[in-house]
C-alpha cells in the first residue's frame, strides 16, 4: 500500500461568549476530528482591557472568548489535557500575558511545561499595519516579542514563540509581492533583535522556531506560487543573512487561514467554493504545504458562524486529507515551467521591496510607508471590483439568484446573548474580591520593576498569573512603563492622482459646499476596540478624492471622543465603521450623546457586518444610512453623503 504523508493539523478558529461556552465548543470540535486548537480572543483581551473597562463596552465575547484572569483560562481548557494539545493562540500585544496564563494552567494540570506545543502569534508589526490590536510603541513591543522567544527557547522549547503573520496584510489589500516582503521584513526585524540575546551557537535553533501564518486568496495558482516563493526566500535569508547551515532550521513552517476578505454577503453559499479553492493553494504543493490549516465558515461575511458552519469547513479539510490521494504523491509542480516562472517573478518583486525596506532601516522604521502602501493597494483592488475589471460572482456579475435555503430564521448566523457581558463582569468582580490583594500588589510591583529595568517580562508575568492579576492590570503596567501608541492611518490629506471617473461627484461636493458656506466636512470614526480599519480607510480616501474635507483619526475611540471631534471639527456628517458586532450598544450610546450635545441634526451613517434586524434598530436610533459588505460601490455611498448634507434636500425632507 502507498505510504501517505502525514496530514496537516486541522484547526478551527473558535471562541465566543464565555470561557465555559468556548470550552464546550473546543471539546465538541475535538470529538469531530479536529487535531489542534486555535483560540480566538475577544477584543478587550487582545488589547489589554478588563471586561468592565469603558472601551470594552459592547465588545465582550463578541469576536472571541474573554480571558481576564487565570480562572477564565482554567475554565477555557477544563478537561482538555494541554500536554497532548497543539494550541494556536491568536494574540499579539498581550501575548506574554496569555502565554503566562496558559503555562500556569498547564502547571495546574500537572503537565511538563517543557513539552507544551503550540504558538502565540506575537507579531506586533502587522498590528500597526492592518489589525490594530497593538498597545505599546514599536520598540518596546519588539522587545516583548523577543522576551517571549527567549523565554520559550529556554523553558518551552517546542513552542513557536512567534507567528510572522502575513494573513492580515492580504486582508488589508497587500499584493503577493508586498505580502512576501512585509512579512519577511518583520521576521528579520525580530531575529535581528533576538540575535544578541542568545549564544551564537544556539541562534540557528531559535531561527528554526520562528513560524509564519499566511493568507491564501482566490487566485489560487498565484497563491500557490507565492507559498513556493516564501519557502525559497526564507531559506535564502536564513542562509545568507544569518548563516544558518542546517537546512531543517531554515525550513519555512507555516499555518494558514484562507482569505476572509473575499467572502461575500451576496449569495453567501458561493463562499463554500471559494474556501475550498483557496485551500488548494496551501495543500497541493508538497514543497510548500501548510503545517496547519484553519478555514473560515461560509457565512462569516454575515456574522458569527454557528458550530454546524464550522463543522462544514472542517469536513472540507478532512475530505481532502483522508479521502483523496493528494498525500500519496511527491510535489506535483516541480519542474513546471509556468510555475517556476511565476515563482521567480514573485521572488524578484519581493526582493526589490525588501531592499527598499532595508534602505529605510527595516520594518520598524518603515511602518508608515508600509501602511500607506497597503491603503493604496486596497484602494486599487476595490476600484477594479467597482469597474468590473475584477469579477466577483454574485457581486458585480451573475447577480440574479434564487433565495438561499441556508439562510434560516436565525439569519444564518450565531448571535451572542447581550447578557453575556454583564455575566462576565460579575465573574470578574467576584474574582477580584476573592483573591489575595497583597500578593496581587506585590506581583504587579515586580512586573512593573522588571519591565522598567529592561528584564524579560515572562517570569514576572507567570508569577502575576498565579497571583490572580487580571489582563487589564497586566497591560496597565506595560502602558505605564512603555507608553501607548497610535498607529498611522495610511490616509494622506492630499488628493491622489486617481480621481478618474469622479468628476460628477467632485462637482456635486463643490456645489453642496457652496450652499453650506464652507467645504463639506466628513468625520470618519471607529468606536470601540475594532481594529479592522480597511473599510474606514477606503471611505476616507474616496471622500477625500471626491473633494470632501475629511477627518479620520484612526481606531479605538470612545463614542464621547467621536462626539467631541464632531463638535470641534464642525462636522456636516459622521461616518462610523464597526466590524466587531458591537454596533448596537456603541451606536446607541453615540446617538444619545449626539442629541445631548445638540448635534441631533447631523446625519450619522454606519458601516459594518450588520444583520438586517440590527440595521432596523440602528435606524430606530436615528442613523441615516446603514451599509454592509454588499454595498461595495463607494461612489454610491459618496452620493448618499452629498444628498444627506445638501441643505435643499434636507429642507425638502
Amino acid at each position: 500500500m502507498t505510504q501517505k504523508d502525514r496530514p496537516w493539523l486541522i484547526r478551527t478558529y473558535a471562541g465566543h461568549s464565555t470561557a465555559k461556552a468556548s470550552n464546550a465548543l473546543y471539546r465538541s470540535n475535538l470529538e469531530k476530528g479536529q487535531t489542534g486548537l486555535s483560540v480566538a480572543f475577544d477584543l478587550p483581551t487582545q488589547t489589554g482591557y478588563d471586561s468592565d473597562h469603558i472601551l470594552a463596552r459592547g465588545e465582550v465575547g463578541k469576536v472571541g472568548v474573554p480571558v481576564a484572569h487565570l480562572g477564565d483560562m482554567r475554565t477555557l481548557f477544563q478537561d482538555i489535557p494541554l500536554e497532548q494539545m497543539n494550541t494556536s493562540m491568536t494574540i499579539n500585544a498581550t501575548a506574554p500575558w496569555l502565554l503566562a496564563l496558559y503555562i500556569a494552567v498547564a502547571e495546574e494540570q500537572g503537565a511538563d511545561v517543557a513539552g507544551l506545543q503550540g504558538t502565540v502569534q506575537n507579531d506586533l508589526i502587522k498590528e500597526y499595519l492592518s489589525r490594530g490590536t497593538y498597545i505599546c510603541p514599536p520598540a518596546p513591543s519588539l522587545k516583548m516579542i523577543a522576551d517571549v522567544a527567549e523565554y520559550c527557547y529556554t523553558n518551552v522549547p517546542k513552542w513557536n514563540p512567534m507567528n510572522v503573520c502575513s494573513y492580515h496584510l492580504q486582508e488589508a489589500g497587500a499584493t503577493p509581492e508586498q505580502e512576501l516582503a512585509f512579512a519577511l521584513a518583520t521576521a528579520t526585524a525580530v531575529l535581528d533583535a533576538l540575535k544578541p540575546r542568545v549564544p551564537a551557537e544556539d541562534f540557528p535553533v531559535l531561527v528554526g522556531r520562528i513560524s509564519f501564518f499566511v493568507n491564501a486568496g482566490i487566485r489560487f495558482v498565484t497563491e500557490m506560487c507565492k507559498m513556493r516563493a516564501f519557502v525559497d526566500l526564507w531559506d535564502e535569508i536564513c542562509a545568507t543573512r544569518y548563516g544558518v547551515e542546517d537546512a531543517k532550521y531554515r525550513r519555512f513552517r507555516y499555518g494558514v487561514q484562507v482569505n476572509s476578505l473575499g467572502l461575500t454577503e451576496q449569495q453567501p453559499e458561493n463562499n463554500v467554493y471559494r474556501i475550498l479553492i483557496e485551500m488548494l493553494a496551501v495543500t497541493l504543493s508538497k514543497k510548500a504545504r501548510a503545517r496547519a490549516v484553519q478555514l473560515p465558515a461560509w457565512n462569516e461575511a454575515l456574522g458569527l458562524p454557528r458550530p454546524w458552519d464550522q463543522q462544514w469547513s472542517m469536513r472540507m479539510q478532512q475530505i481532502l486529507a483522508f479521502e483523496t490521494d493528494l498525500l500519496e504523491f511527491d510535489d506535483l509542480f516541480d519542474g513546471n515551467p509556468a510555475v517556476d516562472a511565476k515563482v521567480e517573478e514573485l521572488k524578484a518583486g519581493a526582493r526589490a521591496e525588501l531592499d527598499n525596506l532595508d534602505g529605510m532601516g527595516g520594518a520598524i522604521d518603515a511602518i508608515d510607508y508600509m501602511k500607506a502602501q497597503l491603503v493604496q493597494s486596497n484602494s486599487d483592488r476595490l476600484s477594479r471590483i467597482e469597474a468590473g475589471e475584477t469579477v466577483v460572482v454574485g457581486v458585480n456579475k451573475y447577480t440574479n439568484t434564487e433565495p438561499s435555503p441556508l439562510m434560516t430564521e436565525d439569519g444564518g448566523i450565531m448571535t451572542v446573548d447581550p447578557a453575556t457581558e454583564a455575566d462576565q463582569i460579575s465573574r470578574l468582580e467576584e474574582w477580584r474580591s476573592n483573591r489575595d490583594q497583597a500578593a496581587v500588589d506585590a506581583a504587579l510591583a515586580d512586573l512593573r520593576a522588571a519591565a522598567a529595568a529592561g528584564e524579560n517580562v515572562m517570569p514576572a508575568s507567570i508569577t502575576a498569573a498565579r497571583a490572580g492579576v487580571t489582563t487589564g492590570e497586566w497591560a496597565a503596567q506595560m502602558r505605564s512603563v512603555f507608553g501607548e501608541y497610535r498607529g498611522p492611518t495610511g490616509v494622506s490629506a492630499s488628493v491622489s492622482n486617481k480621481t478618474e471617473g469622479l468628476d460628477d461627484l467632485r462637482a456635486a461636493v463643490d456645489t453642496v459646499s457652496d450652499k453650506l458656506g464652507r467645504r463639506l466636512k466628513f468625520l470618519v470614526g471607529k468606536p470601540g476596540l475594532d481594529g479592522h480599519s480597511n473599510g474606514a480607510e477606503q471611505i476616507a480616501v474616496r471622500a477625500r478624492d471626491c473633494g470632501m474635507d475629511i477627518t479620520y483619526d484612526g481606531i479605538r475611540l470612545t463614542p464621547e471622543e467621536i462626539v467631541n471631534a464632531a463638535i470641534e471639527q464642525e462636522a456636516h456628517v459622521v461616518g462610523l465603521s464597526i466590524l466587531s458586532g458591537s454596533h448596537v450598544p456603541l451606536v446607541e450610546d453615540l446617538m444619545e450623546r449626539m442629541r445631548n450635545a445638540g448635534l441631533g441634526h447631523i446625519p450619522v451613517i454606519v458601516g459594518g457586518i450588520i444583520p438586517d434586524e440590527d440595521a432596523k434598530r440602528l435606524k430606530g436610533f436615528g442613523v441615516a444610512r446603514v451599509y454592509t459588505p454588499k454595498d461595495f460601490e463607494l461612489n454610491t455611498i459618496m452620493k448618499d453623503i452629498v444628498t444627506l448634507v445638501d441643505p435643499k434636500a434636507v429642507a425638502a425632507e
